[in-house]
C-alpha cells in the first residue's frame, strides 16, 4: 500500500482534485437516474421508442461531462501532477475495466444514433452491434457503479449541502451550471432526435 492509499480520503484530496471528484460524482448521479429511465424504456421499447430516443440523447450531456472530468484526471495523473498523484489512481480492476467502459459506451451510443439514419429494418448488423455492445457495457458498468456508488453519493451530498473546504464549496455553482447546461443541450438534441427517428416511430405505429 502506498502512502497516499494509507491517508484518509479528505487528506488525499486538494481543492482541485476534490472539485473534479465532485463534478464527476454529480454527472454520475445524473447518468444513474437517466439510465434507470432508459432501462424502463428497453422493457417496452415499442410504445416507448420515442422516450428511448429522447433520453438517449439527453444522456449525451452528463456523459460528456463525466468523460471530460475523468479524462482530465487521467491526463493529470499520468502526466505527473503531484496533487492528482496524491489523490491516487482507481483500484487495479477498475483501471482495467475503464477502457472497456469507454469503448463500449461510445459503441452503444454511436450505433444507436446510427440507427436513426437508416430505414427501419435495414440495419440488422447495426442493431446487433447496438444490442451486443449494450450487454458488454451493462456488465462492466455494473461493476463500476457498485465500486463508486457510495463515494459518489458522499461527494454529491457534500456538494448539495455546501460541506467541505470553502474553496471547493464556492465552485459548486459552476459545477451545477456545467451539469445543467449539459442536460439542456442533451434535451435539445433529444427533441431534434425525434425528427430523425420519425421513420422508426412511424414504422412502429
Amino acid at each position: 500500500m502506498s502512502d497516499a492509499d494509507a491517508m484518509p480520503l479528505a487528506e488525499r484530496h486538494t481543492v482541485r482534485t476534490e472539485a473534479n471528484s465532485r463534478l464527476t460524482a454529480m454527472a454520475g448521479a445524473a447518468l444513474f437516474v437517466l439510465l434507470a429511465v432508459q432501462g424502463i424504456t428497453i422493457l417496452s421499447i415499442g410504445p416507448l421508442l420515442s422516450v428511448h430516443v429522447v433520453v438517449g440523447f439527453v444522456l449525451l450531456g452528463p456523459l460528456s461531462v463525466k468523460l471530460g472530468s475523468t479524462g482530465w484526471r487521467f491526463v493529470r495523473y499520468y502526466s505527473g501532477d503531484v496533487e492528482y498523484g496524491q489523490a491516487g489512481p482507481p483500484r487495479p480492476l477498475l483501471r482495467v475495466l475503464a477502457p472497456v467502459i469507454v469503448v463500449s459506451t461510445v459503441v452503444v451510443f454511436a450505433s444507436g444514433i446510427g440507427l436513426l439514419a437508416i430505414k427501419p429494418g435495414g440495419g440488422s448488423v447495426l442493431v446487433f452491434v447496438h444490442k451486443a455492445s449494450f450487454v458488454l457495457w451493462f456488465a462492466v458498468t455494473t461493476v463500476h457503479v457498485l465500486a463508486y456508488a457510495l463515494p459518489a453519493l458522499r461527494w454529491c451530498l457534500a456538494d448539495l449541502a455546501g460541506r467541505g473546504p470553502a474553496e471547493v464549496v464556492i465552485s459548486r455553482r459552476a459545477r451545477g451550471l456545467v451539469l445543467s447546461a449539459s442536460l439542456v443541450v442533451g434535451l435539445v438534441l433529444g427533441l431534434a432526435g425525434l425528427e430523425w427517428a420519425q421513420r422508426w416511430l412511424t414504422a412502429r405505429r
